[in-house]
């Protein structure tokens, strides 16, 4: 490749020209965010290299003069390493080449993954790091060094000093954006030449965009870019592409860059897929030239075809995420709710069934207004993103346990005595204050479930301006609300139901079960912003949280001497409960966040072998030949857990991906990750589930598969990529 032949011309010719340093003008060292890790967790690495005045390495795409620097680890049984993770380099230019460099620092991020079998101990980690440094104007020569650092792997995980500097280096990676309206095409058809110019077409204002490819196999993209015209808020850049053999490429991975003239620009990865056509429209006389938009990746096609289309879908997800797992406890409320108003006039039993599609309403108002404010931030939103929220964990997961013990008649929810006492009890009596609480008790339960027919319609709102994102939400919450207004209207209906009685009291009691079953596996989904040590720190908190609300019941509430000893007890177990373990111990408002795993998951000893999911990987597999899957999913995804467990990691599906020799790669959404919502954008979903069947072929577009699976459904997908 041309690109390797000038890096090695350049090595030769200037590397031998100047006698080599006694010490590098680079040095290197090799940095953790954490001193201690337990077994299952993820250490970031950092290798940073200081260069010498004048002098710089390169990118992982090195341009036409240099080639990236690499590392050879050597490490402990149970820890590996997985791939470098790039900050957006600076675009230099020398005679007619082009390079991408890193001056003064550069610090190159690694996640390295601790397995579950990992020994504990002090063990010595080694990377064995080599690169190409060059002295503007001057020679370049290779250099090396090993650098290692210790880590602890233990009972506990301990940040280490450089901890907060991680936080520092990693805005200098590429980053996500929600509105990245791009779009790529050629130019020219397809001729005998080597050199076809390409036209990316991207909404930005940025006064210097450029783009910066990773690189691809049978093509180069030539340094030099070409401003085609920026006007509307638009710019056309034009890319040379140079094809040593095969086909075209049909896509292309890379950065978008701002500011591109600057040391430290900001970069977004993107994946260009490439259609064919003429982009340009001729320009008129002293007119600019102004591209046309492209059309939008591939989604499922049919899906939505206007906005009344998805208005509709948005509806009806709602009404069918009624009958959803993660609604179902709520469900079991208001059936209690619903025999209690059996002996209330008519119209108080619409007061409450209005109030209660009023609290649904105006929870996905909310809903409406983060994911609004998410955008407008310029960051991706994500249905369910709040599970990603070490805030909302706790408090989501605090609520839910006092709901069970309220339940369970530990204590009584009022708001005073009499009449106000039993109009608020939130869980036994369905008055104001309880309708409204059930609803929105109901929706925040509800996000982390996509149902059928709501993973389009959500897809096409978060594409959406803000009004039509509010409508569309909006009509969600009247799909989940409009089974419980009908009965409210309808109280012959009610008659169905038994009669009040003793039962209920048991009934009730019952129903806190669900609700303590939701609040453990909120815990089991904290494990993974705040690591197991964490959520043992929750869970007691939970507890001594329970043992509090115990005594406020029996010796507050129901209690008769010394109600005021027994109050300060409560007090202060709560507060020093919340004290220690969640601040003290947890730091539950700003959790560090645990690096990305590498590395190959599986869920069984013979279940499928998961590799972790990224662009790149996707573009090796099918650069190889091979019929990729792909699974975005996150630990809180109830849907995502019915396909894995129906559709997935079943015999048939894993024999058939052996038969193939298909890659399945795993998308964990579970914590915030921008490059998964950038890509699920791209397909037309707002969140998890999503599965993903890419062909052998190359040249074919992915296939999209529904929201909810059958082992048919994926089978077939299977066979058709494989063809």
């Amino acid at each position: 490749m041309r690109n390797g032949i000038l890096a090695l011309v350049c090595f030769c010719l200037l590397g031998l020209s100047t006698p080599r340093a006694e010490a590098a003008a680079t040095q290197a060292e090799l940095l953790l965010d954490k001193d201690s890790a337990m077994p299952g967790e993820t250490v970031l690495a950092g290798l940073r290299l200081t260069m010498a005045p004048r002098w710089h390495t390169y990118w992982r795409n090195g341009g036409d003069v240099g080639f990236p620097t690499k590392i050879v680890w050597e490490l402990p049984a149970g820890v590996t390493a997985g791939e470098i993770q790039w900050p957006v380099p600076g675009k230099y230019f020398a005679n007619t080449l082009t390079s991408y460099e890193y001056a003064k620092e550069a610090v190159l991020l690694i996640p390295l993954k601790v397995s579950a079998g990992a020994a504990t101990g002090s063990h010595e980690l080694t990377a064995k790091a080599s690169w190409l440094e060059c002295e503007t104007g001057g020679s370049c020569v290779p250099a090396k060094a090993t650098v290692k650092v210790t880590l602890r792997i233990g009972s506990e995980t301990k940040p280490s000093v450089a901890a907060p500097q991680f936080t520092g280096w990693q805005k200098f990676l590429p980053q996500q954006k929600s509105d990245l309206a791009v779009s790529a095409r050629w130019e020219q058809p397809a001729s005998t030449n080597d050199t076809r110019p390409l036209l990316i077409e991207w909404k930005t204002t940025t006064p210097k965009p450029d783009f910066f490819p990773y690189g691809g196999e049978g093509f180069e993209v030539a340094g030099p870019t070409e401003m085609v015209s920026s006007t509307g808020g638009k710019a056309v850049l034009r890319k040379q592409i140079k094809k040593a053999e095969g086909d075209w490429p049909r896509q292309l991975l890379g950065l978008l860059v701002e500011r591109a003239d600057e040391p430290h620009p900001t970069g977004y990865e993107s994946n260009l897929l490439i259609s064919d056509g003429t982009t340009l429209v001729a320009p008129a006389a002293g007119g600019s030239q102004s591209a046309t938009p492209s059309p939008a990746p591939p989604v499922a096609k049919g899906e939505i075809t206007s906005f009344g289309h998805a208005l509709l879908l948005a509806f009806l997800g709602g009404l069918i995420l009624n009958i959803m797992p993660c609604v179902l406890p709520v469900i079991a409320l208001k059936i209690f709710g619903f025999v209690n108003q059996a002996k209330e006039s008519p119209a108080r039993v619409r007061q409450l069934g209005l109030v209660y599609c009023l609290g649904v309403l105006v929870s996905f108002v909310i809903l409406a207004g983060v994911v609004i404010g998410v955008q407008q931030a310029g960051k991706n939103a994500s249905w369910g993103m709040q599970f990603q929220n070490p805030i909302f964990l706790v408090s989501m997961a605090t609520l839910v346990t006092l709901v069970a013990l309220n339940l369970f008649g530990l204590f009584e929810v009022s708001l005073g005595g009499g009449a106000m006492t039993a109009a608020s009890d939130i869980a036994r009596k369905e008055g104001p204050t309880g309708a409204f609480f059930n609803g929105v008790l109901a929706t925040a339960l509800a996000t982390p479930c996509t149902a059928p027919l709501l993973a389009p319609a959500l897809g096409f709102a978060f594409a959406q301006p803000p009004a039509l994102i509010l409508l569309l939400f909006l009509a969600i919450g009247a799909g989940l609300a409009l089974p419980y207004l009908l009965l409210s209207f309808q109280p012959a209906w009610l008659k169905f139901l038994p009669r009040p009685g003793n039962w209920m009291v048991h009934f009730k009691q019952a129903m806190g079960f669900p609700m303590l079953a939701t609040a453990i596996w909120l815990l089991w989904v904290s494990t993974r912003i705040f690591g197991r040590d964490g959520a043992l720190w929750l869970g007691l908190f939970l507890v001594v949280l329970s043992l509090a609300a115990w005594i406020w019941g029996e010796f507050v509430q129901r209690g008769g001497e010394r109600r005021g000893l027994a109050m300060i007890i409560s007090i202060v177990l709560l507060g020093g409960a919340y004290a220690y373990a969640l601040e003290g111990r947890l730091h539950w408002r700003n959790p560090a966040r645990p690096a990305d795993a590498g590395g190959l998951v599986k869920s069984s000893p013979d279940g499928i072998d998961w590799q972790p999911w990224s662009l790149d990987a996707v573009a090796k597999a099918r650069a190889e030949g091979r019929v990729v899957l792909v699974d975005f999913t996150a630990d809180w995804c109830f849907t995502c857990k019915a396909n894995l467990s129906s559709s997935l990691e079943i015999t048939a599906t894993r024999k058939k991906l052996k038969d193939i020799n298909a890659v399945a790669l795993l998308a964990d959404n579970t914590l915030e990750t921008p490059a998964i919502v950038s890509e699920l954008k791209k397909f037309g979903r707002a969140g998890v589930p999503m599965v993903l069947v890419y062909p052998r072929d190359s040249k074919a577009e992915p296939i999209l598969l529904p929201t909810l699976l059958t082992p048919g459904i994926v089978l077939e997908a299977l066979d058709k990529a494989a063809m």
